[in-house]
């Protein structure tokens, strides 16, 4: 059998995804999405037919000119039919609606599905009025349509937000905390920790110590770790490939993970060459990656909610108050605009408003 990277896997799986998403819109629609596929990843034209198809709904259920429409019943032409007050009554829509899910566990049918309510605060607002301003722009410029009245619209303000990220000391503490934070445990709970230690460490010291994506992370197969370069190929956003190095404190948890509990994994067949395994013996995912690092942050770091991305910020940060190349930084981390890491990284300086608030007594000696 062909052996394929798990990004590989990932592409061909959200293409098949998007396959059936595009089932559920209407006809029209598919002219959009593969006219974006060149520049786009799958992942991507997922969460923005997943948003198309809300606007749809949207219209079904609060215009009455639509009442009696199904998705699929939508022409191109009805896109002219849509006002920009309509598109501001969607924006307020998309702060509050509600959403039924099926219910799995259930035998009884009437209890099938269940409705829960969802909100969606700057971001996702944004995104989703960018997915439908750039709908109506590929059907205005291809003359389809009179109007674009998305661009009569305002789109959603985004408040800066503080990044937040781990001290020097707490990544000390943290990376401690795997090593040895189970030594007084017994039993069951000993066993598995034992079991996971060695991988736990250096997954989490792999993240905070290159800035690696989560998904670049459990993405990693055993020959991608290069140790006479103390380097990984990593499969970056958009599919491009790049050695990242890694230093001595990387190299040693790699190599005892490596060396010691990785050998003893029998994987399931079609994850023999990942490096990361779960303890099901398969490639370990993004959402177990995410909970192991909540797991143990929470021990060290309780009021700051520290998640894979927050330890890639951790590098970032730390790498350019080492270095101040804003430039290093931004090819490090596999930005494209430098813009982009500018923003995040050098605009911040945490530790000039900790002299400001030394600076200002409220008592004199």
């Amino acid at each position: 059998m062909e052996y394929r990277t798990y990004h590989e896997q990932s592409d061909m799986e959200n293409i098949r995804r998007l396959r059936e998403v595009l089932k559920t819109l209407p006809p029209f629609a598919k002219d959009y999405f593969r006219a974006m596929e060149p520049t786009t990843a799958a992942k991507t034209r997922i969460s923005y037919a997943y948003d198309i198809r809300l606007f749809f709904r949207f219209l079904i259920e609060a215009n009455p000119v639509f009442k009696h429409y199904a998705t699929t019943d939508f022409k191109v032409s009805d896109l002219d039919r849509i006002e920009a007050v309509d598109l501001e009554e969607y924006q307020e829509y998309l702060k509050l609606y509600q959403k039924k899910i099926s219910n799995e566990c259930s035998d009884n049918p009437a209890e099938e599905a269940e409705t829960i309510d969802i909100t969606n605060k700057e971001q996702g607002l944004k995104r989703k009025m960018s997915a439908l301003r750039s709908f109506y722009a590929y059907y205005y410029r291809r003359e389809l349509i009179k109007k674009n009245p998305t661009l009569l619209v305002d789109m959603p303000k985004l408040h800066e937000k503080a990044i937040i990220r781990l001290d020097v000391d707490e990544t000390a503490r943290l990376l401690d905390f795997i090593e040895h934070g189970g030594d007084q445990l017994t039993g069951q709970k000993k066993v598995y920790y034992e079991k996971t230690k060695e991988r736990d460490l250096a997954l989490i010291t792999l993240l905070v110590g290159t800035g690696i994506r989560v998904s670049e992370c459990v993405g990693l197969d055993i020959t991608d770790v290069d140790f006479n370069n103390n380097g990984i190929k990593v499969t970056r956003k958009g599919g491009s490939e790049m050695i990242v190095y890694f230093g001595e404190e990387v190299e040693q948890a790699l190599r005892s993970y490596i060396e010691g509990s990785r050998k003893m994994v029998i994987p399931q067949e079609g994850h023999e060459r990942a490096l990361f395994y779960s303890t099901q013996k398969r490639r370990i995912g993004v959402g177990a990656v995410e909970n192991l690092v909540k797991k143990y942050a929470k021990q060290v770091t309780p009021l700051k909610k520290i998640t894979p991305h927050k330890l890639r910020s951790t590098y970032g940060t730390t790498l350019y108050q080492e270095t101040g190349d804003i430039y290093l930084v931004a090819d490090v981390l596999g930005h494209k605009d430098v813009n982009t890491t500018r923003k995040h990284y050098a605009a911040q300086d945490e530790n000039r408003r900790r002299m400001a608030a030394k600076a200002v007594k409220l008592r004199r000696d």
